[in-house]
This record gives structure tokens, C-alpha cells and sequence, in this order.
């Protein structure tokens, strides 16, 4: 018997899985493959890292590790939904409602006073932002939009919005004094142990990181963003915002990067309300601004009625007098600086640039945006994009070409590494990385307080494969395959030695494997794209979720909808199925108006590879069978247009479950490689058909209706049964199978 691992996750892709995988696991044991869940959902990793604290009955394994160690091994099959990387609002939320729940875990300590405090933060740290990925992620990215969603896309284009040569709207980076500007970084030719101190001012040495290991041929680097400068420049892009008449729009990766971007993201909640900060520090001492303005202000609630009214009125008259903010949500108030997850920049800026530039205001009004980035690092990509667009015009989703990606990502390469390295300040002087076996100082950087401080890694072996697996790519495609890589960057230039060192030993004859900077390479790119050609992008970590945003956003719509396939290093595969930023949004429309329009469309994808993998290493010839059948299947579900709508009454993801399910069993029914299936599904795919009626009565039945779900992050599993899967006639049919 063999195992496809499949991750139970959180939010919208959760509460789709408790509707399909009943399908899966049916359909798929007849090729002799079990289905077996792993919880790397946010409550289950929270709940995993406290087992002496609660009862026998309420302990669950530490899955993210068991799926971490899995994946290092040569024949693991992992099937990975989208997941939360949790903001600090979202840990603590989810935190109370387990506690309401009754599991007896204890509060997260912003600032913890003693040992047992310190230990308690740092479990929860574990858990919070970019959690599961590093861990997981033992191979490098292949992501692209396959054939079937291109062409659906080309048939039914999605809306863009009109972009104008006049347009205000731009991009706001530092150009000092950030990550990029202060990056220093070296290869490492022997193997050996750093560490990592902070000498003050009076020569005293203070050990951040111990001694670790480093490999023979890699890359480290480490930069600072100085907090002075960060001040500096937020303040003026607060002011040319208001000046310009634009709104002011902050995009940060406060979720995956979730040491130093909170930070950044909390300072800038500071400094656009920086007189009332100043002004009410007392009042003020105990709020936390790094988890958002929605923070601050349950913090100001809790407050004597007094003080209460005159902070609320001074944010109101701050706001008032400032530049408007766009807004994430109008008719709840809720602004871009309210909550670090909801505006995450590799999904809302797409998202603005799809919308022709603009954001919405608090009247809900379409404006023209200063999109505010900080760190330059990946900044100009938007700019090049917004440039391109206004010159250009809209792109058209039924003649633009494609953009997949390869993604150096392996073992936790670039700044998804960072996380254990990454430190804010706590008194002036010089941050060192030392060699403990030669006792030289490798990487310096002068320091103040308050500055945030971080060093990434990548090892040699990932770069070698990423290049591989590029030049693989572009033999597959004969496209060209840009290297996004800046030769004036640190990090990059070192990147830039070994990708070339490793494409002259390799046959690229006749291939074009260009290297450019991200501004070129975007600019490059978008021109392709519009003439309706194909490129692929080869980047690193970070810019790699960038890019696999930007432009399936705008060439079909959504990255939801993407194959993403990591083919891990030790011979196993990972199969991703898309992104989830819209996941929170899916839930509450489910659970107010019992209609979930998430789309599965990305599991269909991802479930076709992962039983190609099984076919191709185990010789599972049923296995190559159920792979052929759903590809065709989800391409007749595209062509019918099964995918969920937006609104109750519609067709939604459950309904979606029924037609894969339909034409899934339609497809195994009339093939003939393997007359054993034919003959099993025969009878399936005649119920399913001479049920349609009935089941699409009972699946609509609980449409304009509540659901209750009995918690968001730790849904109740009876609860989440009978909303997710209400059809009793489809639930038999596909227990019989």
C-alpha cells in the first residue's frame, strides 16, 4: 500500500478538503494508495507544542515535524494545501479561542519576565508566520499555470481594470539605509561553525546566535535596516501621499517574514501616528503596535473612559489630517494599517496593479495609490510593472503569454532562513559574525537601537539543482529562462558566480538563460508577455512568491489556480496547491451565507502530479490511470465551467466536488488501459449522473443559511461534516466505491 501524505491546513482550504477527500481517498484506493491526514493547521501546531499542559484526550502529534523529516526521505508523497502563516493577531486569536474551547494553554507574553515566560514565547514562535514552509520545502519550485487554466482564462478573461498614462500611482522605497543598501555577503570554500555577537560600545561581547554549522561552498549574508532611516523615510511618504492628493497604502510580508517585518509594520504605525505616540506615551506603554492598529485600539478600549476618548480622538483627527489610507475593508473601517496579515504584498499588490493602479478610500471610492514599500530589495518590480502598465496599457488575458517560475527555495535558503538570525537591536555598537574556527570577524555591521539585523544562508547543493531544474525547464519549453539577479547586490552577485560556474558545465546549447536585474527582468518579461510570449523566471525564495502572484493575478486571475510542484531533493515530491489569501474572506461568506465559493480547482492539479509521481516510482500502472482520467476530467470541468460562484444560489466548491467526482468516474468508465477500473467505475459514474438532480437539491439546501461551525481556527469535526458535505446521496455513492 502506498501513502499519498495529505496536509490538513486551515480557513476556506480546510473546510473545502472535509468535502473532497472523502472523494479522493475512495477514487484512489483502487490503485492500492491510502490517504493519510497531517495536521499542520495553526491551532494543530499550537496545540502540538504544549502536550504536558493539556489532557490526554486534547494531545495530537507534532505532524509539521513528522512531515518535515518525511520529506527528506527518497519516496514521500505530500500533497500541501495553502495554510496560515499566522501574524501576531492571528496567534493570539487563535490562542483564545483553543483556551474557550478548553484546552488550558497559556497566553502568549509580549514581553516575558522570567524563564518559564521565555519558554512559553518561544514555542508560540515557532508556530507563528512562516512556520510550515522551511520545514516542508526540501526541493526547489516548479510553478506555472498549466495548459488547461491558461486556455480557460483565454476563453472567459477575468476583469482588469483601465490603466492611465496620467495615473498617480507609484511605488515609495528607501533608497538607504534598508536591507538591500546594507547587505554584505561572502561564500564560504571550507566548512565550518559561526556565531553571532553584538559588541557595545564599552567592548562588551553579547552572544545572539551560538555557534551553528556552515557548509563548504555557502552563501551567507546579513544586513541591517536601520530604524533612523526607516523613520525617515516613512514620515516623508506620509507626507508626499498627502501632498499628491494619493492614497497611502503599506505592503509588507508581515506573515512569512515574521521576525522583522512586524517590527517594520508596527514602526510605521508609529510614525504615522507618531504625535499622539509621543505626545500619550504613558497612556500608550502597554500597546502593541507591531500587531496593527486594531491592537492598539483594543488596547485603548480597555482604558478609563477619559483616556479612551481622548486617544480615539486624536487617531481620528490624525487620520482626518492626514493622507487617506486605503482602506481593506470601507464599511468596517478597517484601514491597511489594521491588521499585518490583511495586506500582504505579494497578493495586494498584484491585486491594485490588476485593479488599473487604485485602491479603495474609506468611502469605498477607486484612487489612485502610493504603494509604500521599505525595503528596495524586491521593490522595483512593482515599479517596472506599474511603469510598463502605463505606458502600455492593460494586459488582456485571452492574448498574454505565461510566466512560470523556478524558485530556489531548498532547505531553507534565503530569507525564509533568516527567522533564527534575525534580531531588533537592543543597545548601539557592531553586530559580528565570526568564524569560530579561525576566530575572523566574516560580516560586520555597525548598529543602533532599535535596528533590525538579520543573516540569511543557501547552500550550494539547492543552487545547483535550482539551476538544473531551470535548464531542465527551458529544454522542456525552449523559452528563455531570465535569472533575476542583481549583480549590484550583495547576496546576488555572490548567487551570480555559482550559476554561472554551473551553466557552463551543462548542455544549454540553443537555449537563451539571460541574467538580469529584477527591474530589467520585469520590463523584459511584461514585454513578452503582452506580445503573447511565454518566459520562464528562475529567482530566489522571496521573490519567487512574488512573482508566482504578480503574474498568474494577471494572467488568469488568481494564483489559486497554479501547479506548483517541488520535486525534493532526496528523491520525494511536494504538491502545492495555490495560494490562500483570499481563504479568510471565503469563510465568513460560508458561515454567514452557507455558500463557499474557494475553488479546488488547485487540489484537482495537484493530485494529477502526485499520482503521476507514484505512477512513475512505484510502477503503479492504476495509479497512471486515475492521473490521465482526472487530468481530463478537470479539463471538462474548466470547459463546463463548474469552478464555484460568488454568490448563494449559485453553484458552490461542494457542488465543484460533485462534478470532479461526476466526470472524474465518466472519464475512468470509458478509458481502456485498465478494464478493472472501467468496470468498477461504470456503475459509480451511473449513479452519479442519475443523481445530479437530487444531489445539487440537497447540496443548495443549506444555501442563504448559517452555518455553524463551532470555531474558526479549530472547527468542530461533527459540525464541519454536516456543513461540508450536507448531500446524503453523494456521501453513499462515494462510500461505496
Amino acid at each position: 500500500m502506498s501513502t499519498i501524505y495529505y496536509t490538513k491546513t486551515d480557513e476556506a482550504p480546510a473546510l473545502a478538503t472535509q468535502s473532497f477527500l472523502p472523494i479522493v481517498q475512495a477514487f484512489v484506493k483502487n490503485a492500492g494508495i491510502e490517504v493519510v491526514t497531517k495536521d499542520i493547521s495553526l491551532a494543530g501546531r499550537i496545540i502540538a507544542q504544549f502536550p504536558e499542559r493539556l489532557r490526554e484526550n486534547q494531545r495530537i502529534s507534532d505532524d509539521l515535524s513528522i512531515l518535515g523529516a518525511l520529506a527528506t526521505k527518497p519516496d514521500t508523497n505530500i500533497i500541501k494545501l495553502p495554510n496560515i502563516s499566522a501574524s501576531m493577531p492571528q496567534l493570539k486569536s487563535a490562542i483564545a479561542e483553543l483556551q474557550s474551547l478548553g484546552y488550558a494553554l497559556p497566553n502568549y507574553p509580549d514581553q516575558p519576565a522570567n524563564d518559564i515566560e521565555k519558554d512559553i514565547k518561544a514555542r508560540y514562535d515557532k508556530v507563528k508566520g512562516s512556520a510550515v514552509n522551511p520545514v516542508l520545502r526540501e526541493g526547489n519550485s516548479d510553478r506555472r499555470a498549466p495548459k488547461a487554466v491558461k486556455n480557460y482564462a483565454k476563453k472567459n478573461p477575468h476583469k482588469m481594470g483601465v490603466w492611465s498614462a496620467d495615473s498617480k500611482t507609484s511605488v515609495l522605497t528607501m533608497t538607504a539605509g534598508d536591507f538591500k543598501a546594507n547587505e554584505r555577503s561572502i561564500t564560504l570554500d571550507k566548512p565550518t561553525q559561526i556565531s553571532i555577537q553584538l559588541v557595545d560600545q564599552q567592548g562588551a561581547k553579547h552572544l545572539l546566535k551560538p555557534a551553528f554549522s556552515i557548509q563548504a561552498g555557502e552563501i551567507i549574508d546579513a544586513t541591517v535596516m536601520e530604524v533612523s532611516a526607516l523613520r525617515k523615510f516613512l514620515t516623508e511618504a506620509i507626507e508626499t501621499c498627502k501632498k499628491e492628493g494619493v492614497l497611502f497604502s503599506l505592503h509588507m510580508k508581515a506573515t512569512m517574514m515574521k521576525v522583522s517585518d512586524p517590527i517594520i509594520f508596527g514602526i510605521a504605525v508609529q510614525t504615522y501616528f507618531s504625535e499622539i505616540f509621543e505626545k500619550h506615551a504613558d497612556l500608550l506603554s502597554g500597546a502593541q503596535p507591531n500587531d496593527g492598529l486594531a491592537s492598539v485600539l483594543a488596547y485603548i478600549d480597555q482604558l478609563e473612559n477619559s483616556q479612551k476618548d481622548l486617544l480615539l480622538k486624536a487617531i481620528e483627527q490624525t487620520i482626518a489630517a492626514g493622507p487617506d489610507i486605503a482602506m481593506v475593508n470601507a464599511s468596517q473601517g478597517i484601514t491597511n494599517l489594521h491588521v499585518p496579515s490583511d495586506v500582504i504584498i505579494d497578493a495586494s499588490m498584484p491585486a491594485m496593479i490588476r485593479n488599473g493602479g487604485k485602491m479603495w478610500d474609506k468611502n469605498n471610492a477607486e484612487r489612485d495609490t502610493i504603494a509604500v514599500i521599505p525595503d528596495s530589495s524586491y521593490a522595483s518590480i512593482y515599479q517596472a510593472t506599474i511603469d510598463f502598465c502605463k505606458t502600455h496599457g492593460a494586459f488582456d488575458p485571452t492574448t498574454m503569454g505565461t510566466v512560470p517560475n523556478v524558485g530556489l527555495m531548498a532547505q531553507k535558503a534565503e530569507e525564509y532562513g533568516s527567522h533564527d538570525k534575525t534580531f531588533q537591536i537592543e543597545f548601539a555598537g557592531t553586530v559580528e559574525v565570526i568564524d569560530e574556527n579561525t576566530s575572523e570577524v566574516l560580516l560586520v555591521h555597525h548598529v543602533e537601537k532599535g535596528d533590525i539585523w538579520r543573516m540569511c544562508q543557501v547552500k550550494d547543493a539547492p543552487i545547483l539543482d535550482w539551476v538544473q531544474l531551470a535548464v531542465s525547464r527551458a529544454k522542456a519549453t525552449l523559452v528563455p529562462a531570465v535569472f533575476w539577479l542583481d549583480k549590484n547586490r550583495a547576496h546576488d552577485a555572490q548567487v551570480i558566480k555559482k550559476v554561472e560556474q554551473y551553466l557552463s558545465a551543462m548542455d544549454t546549447k540553443g537555449l537563451e538563460l539571460p541574467i538580469m536585474d529584477p527591474y530589467q527582468a520585469t520590463i523584459y518579461t511584461l514585454d513578452r508577455l503582452k506580445q503573447g510570449k511565454d518566459t520562464i523566471s528562475v529567482s530566489g525564495n522571496v521573490l519567487r512568491d512574488y512573482l508566482t502572484d504578480l503574474f498568474p493575478i494577471l494572467e488568469v486571475g488568481t494564483s489559486a489556480k497554479m501547479l506548483s510542484i517541488v520535486p525534493l531533493m532526496q528523491g520525494g515530491g511536494l504538491f502545492e496547491t495555490g495560494a490562500g489569501g483570499s481563504a479568510p474572506k471565503h469563510v465568513e461568506q460560508f458561515v454567514a451565507q452557507g455558500h463557499l465559493r474557494w475553488d479546488s480547482l488547485g487540489e484537482f492539479l495537484a493530485l494529477v502530479v502526485s499520482l503521476e509521481y507514484e505512477a512513475d516510482k512505484n510502477n503503479n500502472k492504476k495509479a497512471a490511470v486515475l492521473a490521465e482520467t482526472l487530468d481530463k476530467a478537470t479539463e471538462k470541468f474548466l470547459d463546463l465551467d463548474k469552478s464555484p460562484g460568488r454568490e448563494p444560489g449559485e453553484l458552490d466548491n461542494r457542488g465543484s466536488h460533485f462534478y470532479i467526482a461526476q466526470y472524474w468516474s465518466e472519464a475512468l468508465a470509458s478509458q481502456d488501459k485498465d478494464e478493472e477500473l472501467s468496470n468498477h467505475f461504470q456503475s459509480i459514474a451511473q449513479q452519479l449522473v442519475q443523481s445530479e438532480s437530487q444531489i445539487l437539491a440537497e447540496l443548495k439546501a443549506s444555501a442563504n443559511q448559517q452555518q455553524d461551525l463551532g470555531g474558526y481556527y479549530k472547527p468542530d469535526p461533527k459540525k464541519l461534516d454536516l456543513a461540508l458535505r450536507p448531500s446524503k446521496v453523494l456521501n453513499q455513492i462515494i462510500a461505496n466505491i
